[in-house]
Order: C-alpha cells, then structure tokens, then sequence
C-alpha cells in the first residue's frame, strides 16, 4: 500500500494513522484486531464510532484534494464538535495550549490535531489517495501541495497507465 512516504507530520500521524487503519485492497481493518485497536487507545466497544469517525476523516483528505467525498458520512465538524477541547495555561511560564477535555477520547485527540493542524498549514496537506482502490492517507510534501497519489511509483503510475490505455482505445 502507500508507505512509501514519510508520516504526517506531529498529531496529524495520528490522523493519518486512523484513516489508514483499512487497507482496500486487502481488504482488512486493523481495529478489527486487539493490537490495532489498542494502538489507537479504542476498546471493542468504540469501534463503529471509531469507523465513523474515520471515513468522515477520509472524506475531509479527499476535499483537500479537491475530491467529493467517497461515501455518505457524516460531517466531520459534528464529529469534532462532541469532543470539547480546553485552553491549558501553564502558571509558571503563561505558555497555553489545547488539549482535550478528556485525553483518553480518540475524537477529542483527533480534534487537537485537526486544530492544530489548521493552525499551522498542515491539515490541508493531509490528503488521501485519489485511486479508488487505494484511498491511503498521506502527507503531501510536494512544494506546491498539488500531491495527487500516496505513491507515484505504486498509484500514480497505476493512474497514468490508465490513462495511457485510454488514450490508445480512443484512437
């Protein structure tokens, strides 16, 4: 799949570690798995609003790069706004910080790293694939963010071969 490049940058790996948990074309979830689910701090229990939250992040990477969403899910805003987020002030320096209300809460975790993310530039550049059979999460490093594939090598050529075979037909 598309590991071939390097993991977004600070909280987003968390997101992009979230959207990443399917893999479409082997057709496995890891939060089917103790291990998956442990990783990310979620138990059985968690798992369908887990997912929920992961396809609405998916469709959120997919309008960063200018796609519709993949399905119907609901907005990722309404998501977010179940998990309130707290200014943290730290009395001896006066530095502040968000942080969730409740740190053992996946939605409130992945709340602060969308803000944050907002914040800084980083969250447009997370992105997801844009071949259908792949739809990997990524971090779009290309200077101009116009990163299109999770990997050139793997889905874009895959992408242009396509493309190439189309033009051949309709000469």
């Amino acid at each position: 799949m598309g590991m071939a490049r390097p993991s977004a940058p600070g909280p987003l790996a968390l997101v992009q570690a979230l959207v990443n948990t399917v893999d479409l074309e082997e057709g496995t979830d890891t939060l089917d798995t103790a291990e998956g689910r442990a990783a990310l701090g979620v138990d059985r229990a968690e798992v369908a609003a887990v997912r929920e939250l992961r396809e609405s992040l998916r469709a959120a990477c997919l309008a960063h790069a200018g796609h519709p969403p993949h399905d119907d899910v609901p907005a990722l805003g309404d998501l977010l706004a179940r998990a309130p987020l707290l200014t943290a002030v730290d009395p001896a320096d006066g530095s502040a910080r968000i942080v969730p209300a409740d740190p053992d809460s996946l939605t409130a975790r992945v709340a602060v790293a969308v803000a944050l993310g907002s914040m800084d530039g980083t969250w447009q550049r997370l992105k997801v694939c844009e071949d259908e059979t792949c739809r990997w999460a990524y971090y779009d490093r290309s200077p101009a963010g116009r990163g299109r594939w999770c990997s050139m090598e793997v889905c874009g050529a895959r992408a242009k071969m396509r493309a190439y075979r189309a033009r051949r037909a309709g000469e």
